[in-house]
């Protein structure tokens, strides 16, 4: 029998899942399981609690509760579920769940007594009754029946919205339809905690009354609820009864917003980060640990949470916790957090005396402070000796001797580092070494929330780099040889090389007139063609205070004085270049305040400034003109990554060549670099593969401008499933478009003509089904005019050089009068047909080494014109026969490498050209099936290498009986010609 999938099968699904962790279930079988307890315990449709079920537990929890009196009880807290406001009502109700309701009762000399009547039994967790139902029906005014609710002694605690991809719904869609719920019935949520929303394949959690960006994914689970199944693993893992209680219990915080109060519940990373500090701090083992979360997770709430579960549970019994910040700007947002937040017990240290009383006294609180108001606390005064400390940006607290101050004045106590950007400066004692100062011997961190990861979760977005460091310099050698004898002739041969290597630094280079003023008009112009359309900001970062005050004279000459602001710290003596940006903390306060906002300036210059805690969706670009390496530069990257709608990756432009060379930048794991920054070709690999996705839904129409082929188009993806891949489709695909352009290969490569014709379908489509009068108005700005103006391409030809090989080219060259030209042109062209290939194929080095060689004897002398050419053409038909060979062969191109290689540099170890073919096909089938390529970065993976190397045991070794030829040479080469067919 065949069953049609529906959010039916969704459902059944998640409370299978519930029911393999504790809940009593009812509904698995189909029907509707909130039957089964409305006839149990008489629920009128108008109720949200269970209150017969709920009165039989408070009776069994409560000592001094009976039969006789609970009614009473009952009565009085069905009046707490009146609120007006859900979120005043859902805090109120969160403090009766967490702490208990007050209650009159009459003892046996019939006095009466005030006593706090717990609904939920949080130390025995068995003590209380879980049940988890579907089709949940409550009619109030409205009726509305979410698919599965959880309810702890009768109170619904959790609402799951669920969809079937299968029927053209997503999770997006079930939020938005708990949001109508909770318009429509709030009384439903005024008891809960947070709410799910799920599709087939995605799972989404968010706190009542939260807006759909804050819906999150829970993509961590301890080893007990793993699995395969993202699904099932999420379900198993956030809603266990074990799970739910204690996030209830210890992981909500209230916020007073100005747009109004929010219900915060913690990411997973924060949730198990904080779990692994209690457990650290309970079992005293150890006396520190490093959080290692990458930048924009949320360190800041994970620190309080921490905090308030040293503060509120039975961890330590009188702790004083210490969060410790390294600028009074992060204080000040601490503060105002804090005052804030429903968090009762803590203070702020507002002076260095201040900070020493507090520690003296040794309050039982938490203590916010900045690292420097340490400078001057003595010694040995700590009143605590139960004390926790929690340092904010922990790479920075080895800086100068703060860290012994602080270490001096708590020598008795926890010492937590949380970090998105550690420092491992060498192995020396005095190098930096965050792992070393924060960690125990032999672990790395406590915890680890990773960029990989945060991009995944929608966190951060994937940052990708633009080289801009290579520049032709037009340099009168002669006179800057004699101005230079002239100047320093009183210098000897050594001391004016010296001088020179002091001197002429990268910084010198950067503040020259002439580089400057090349910089500023490239900014200017990728500023104009891929920021401005789309809405996004820029940052210029420069290497010093000279070098931004030039490029702020320059910027606000091209853009206007009001879209350029120039940051950086004034000095007593400052020249008046310098001056003429000076502002004073207040002024910068503003401007910052502007930037992120949708108002003037669009462009900032900063040095030494905004590069660590500042937070700006609307920054896109940064334009890079300072060295940074490691920490450094993983924190300016971490300011164009900050997620905003419409936009789908952060941008470093790069003129200082610091992305060159990536292992070098950045002193981290492999993953770390791979996922920190990406090249932009990646950027353009994504958009030809959604380009492909997304053509492929008309892949039998012809691509033409017909009634006929646009017809069918439009009616190819007006019904599902096509209708919602179309519509999610194309809009990632523009996104990336925007990203992308202006670049000469959407015009080489034929994209510009297909992504056209995707978007007049695109605004046929929206015509037809939105019944949109002017569809054209959601196209974005950039898109329109890239359409309409098109490409001016001879000018990307300069910018970014693209060659067109094969037969027609080789034909299009022998129509050229100048045979130098030609032959110039040939040796490109091969050079850069070649250049990307020689990892590819033994044939392609070798032929790349024989264009080196008659270019050489070409421009020696040795070789004339026409013969170089006839030379070079013969190589390049030779490159092309490679490539036809393979596919006469029916091999891949990566089968073809490996049978070439075995065939011509290991003849003598084979018996047989069919051999060599038959293993060439087995390695590469084995590793299609074993290596995981579908994620950024599986090339330089180890665990590639790796795998690489244990697909070649087992088939050279095990399946062909090959053992000579696992050797070193041969296993890099296969490697080699692996990854570079796959890349």
């Amino acid at each position: 029998m065949v069953s049609v999938p529906n959010e039916g099968g969704v459902e059944r699904s998640v409370l299978s899942w519930l029911d393999g962790v504790g809940w009593e279930t009812h509904g698995q079988d189909g029907s509707r399981g909130a039957n089964v307890l409305d006839s149990t315990y008489d629920r009128r449709s108008n109720e949200v609690i269970y209150w017969d079920l709920l009165a039989e537990q408070v009776v069994k929890l409560n000592d001094d509760m009976t039969e006789e009196n609970v009614e009473k009880f009952i009565s009085s807290l069905k009046r707490d579920l009146d609120h007006e406001n859900l979120l005043d009502g859902n805090q109120a109700f969160h403090e009766l769940l967490t702490k208990g309701k007050t209650f009159s009762v009459k003892r046996a000399d019939g006095v009466s007594k005030t006593i706090y009547v717990d609904l939920i039994d949080f130390e025995t967790p068995e003590n209380n009754r879980f049940h988890a139902v579907n089709q949940f029906s409550v009619s109030r005014g409205t009726t509305i029946r979410p698919d599965v609710n959880l309810f702890v002694n009768g109170i619904p605690l959790v609402t799951m919205e669920l969809k079937s991809l299968a029927q053209d719904n997503d999770w997006h869609d079930a939020v938005s339809d708990l949001r109508t719920y909770q318009e429509d019935t709030p009384r439903l949520f005024v008891p809960g905690l947070f709410n799910i929303a799920a599709d087939t394949m995605e799972l989404r959690y968010g706190a009542v009354g939260a807006p759909k960006e804050f819906y999150e994914p829970w993509n961590d689970a301890p080893d007990i609820y793993e699995s395969d199944n993202g699904m099932q693993q999420a379900v198993r893992a956030l809603c266990n009864p074990e799970t739910v209680l204690d996030l209830l219990k210890h992981f909500v915080f209230y916020e007073r917003r100005a747009g109004g109060d929010a219900k915060i519940v913690p990411r997973y990373m924060q949730y198990y980060a904080v779990n692994a500090i209690l457990d650290r701090v309970r079992e005293g083992e150890h006396d520190r640990g490093l959080v290692w979360h990458t930048q924009g997770s949320g360190k800041s709430f994970t620190m309080l949470y921490a905090a308030e579960n040293l503060l509120s549970r039975d961890v330590a019994n009188n702790p004083q916790v210490f969060v410790i910040v390294d600028t009074d700007k992060l204080n000040s947002q601490m503060r105002d957090q804090l005052a804030n937040l429903s968090l009762e017990r803590w203070t702020t240290a507002e002076s260095i005396d201040h900070l020493e009383e507090l520690i003296e006294e040794g309050q039982s609180q938490l203590v916010l402070t900045t690292i420097q108001k340490f400078e001057s606390v003595s010694p040995d005064i700590q009143g605590n000796d139960e004390v926790v400390v929690m340092s904010d940006e922990a790479h920075r607290f080895m800086e100068a001797d703060l860290g012994s101050r602080l270490e001096a004045a708590l020598p008795d106590g926890f010492h937590f580092g949380f970090t998105g950007t550690p420092v491992r400066e060498g192995e020396r004692h005095e190098d930096r070494n965050t792992f070393r100062e924060f960690s125990p011997e032999g672990e790395d961190y406590l915890h680890r929330y990773s960029v990989k990861q945060g991009i995944e979760d929608g966190l951060i977005l994937p940052v990708y780099f633009t080289l801009r460091h290579e520049m032709e310099w037009d340099i009168d050698e002669t006179g800057l040889d004699e101005q230079f004898e002239h100047e320093f002739r009183g210098m000897n041969t050594d001391e004016k090389r010296e001088f020179v290597r002091e001197t002429v630094t990268a910084k010198t280079l950067a503040e020259l007139a002439p580089r400057v003023d090349r910089t500023a008009e490239e900014i200017g112009q990728h500023y104009d063609e891929h920021v401005v359309p789309n809405g996004w900001k820029g940052m210029v970062v420069t290497p010093s205070r000279r070098s931004a005050a030039m490029y702020g004279e320059r910027l606000v000459e091209q853009r206007g004085e009001d879209a350029v602001e120039v940051l950086y710290t004034a000095t007593n003596g400052d020249s008046d270049l310098i001056k003429q940006f000076h502002t004073d903390s207040e002024e910068r306060d503003e401007i910052i305040k502007r930037f992120k906002q949708e108002e003037t300036p669009e462009l900032l210059v900063v040095h030494g400034m905004l590069l660590t805690g500042f937070d700006a969706p609307i920054l896109k670009t940064m334009y890079l003109d300072r060295e940074l390496k490691n920490h450094n530069l993983m924190q300016a990257i971490a300011r164009t990554n900050r997620p905003a709608a419409g936009k789908e990756n952060g941008e470093i432009v790069d003129f200082q060549g610091v992305f060159e060379s990536i292992d070098e930048a950045l002193d981290y794991d492999a993953e770390t670099k791979a996922y920190a920054a990406r090249d932009k070709d990646e950027l353009f690999e994504d958009l030809v593969s959604q380009l492909d996705t997304v053509m492929g839904l008309f892949d039998d129409i012809p691509k033409d401008d017909s009634q006929e082929a646009v017809s069918s188009a439009i009616e190819r993806v007006s019904t599902h499933p096509e209708r919602r891949e179309f519509k999610q489709g194309f809009r990632r695909l523009q996104n990336l478009y925007e990203s992308v352009a202006p670049d000469g290969r959407l015009v080489k490569e034929g994209i510009q003509d297909r992504y056209t014709w995707l978007s007049r379908v695109h605004v046929a489509f929206k015509r037809t089904t939105a019944g949109d009068d002017a569809p054209q108005k959601d196209m974005r700005e950039k898109t329109r005019d890239i359409l309409e103006d098109n490409i001016d391409v001879e000018e990307i030809q300069r910018d970014f050089p693209t060659y067109k090989l094969g037969e027609e080219y080789l034909e299009e060259v022998e129509g050229l009068d100048n045979p130098s030209v030609t032959a110039a042109q040939v040796a490109h062209a091969t050079r850069e047909h070649l250049h990307p290939r020689t990892g590819q194929n033994p044939r392609y080095k070798r032929l790349s080494e024989r264009v080196t060689d008659i270019v050489e004897r070409w421009q020696g002398g040795d070789m004339a014109d026409p013969e170089a050419v006839e030379a070079l053409k013969s190589v390049e038909e030779e490159v092309l026969d490679v490539e036809s060979e393979a596919e006469e062969r029916g091999m891949t191109d990566a089968e073809f490498a490996i049978y070439t290689h075995l065939t011509e540099e290991n003849a003598d170890d084979i018996d047989s050209e069919n051999q060599a073919e038959m293993v060439a096909e087995d390695i590469v089938e084995t590793f299609e099936e074993r290596v995981d390529r579908g994620y950024p970065g599986w090339k330089t993976n180890p665990q590639t290498a790796g795998e690489i190397e244990r697909v070649l045991l087992d088939t050279l070794v095990v399946d062909h009986d090959l053992d000579h030829l696992m050797n070193d040479e041969f296993a890099d080469a296969t490697r080699t010609y692996l990854i570079e067919n796959y890349a």
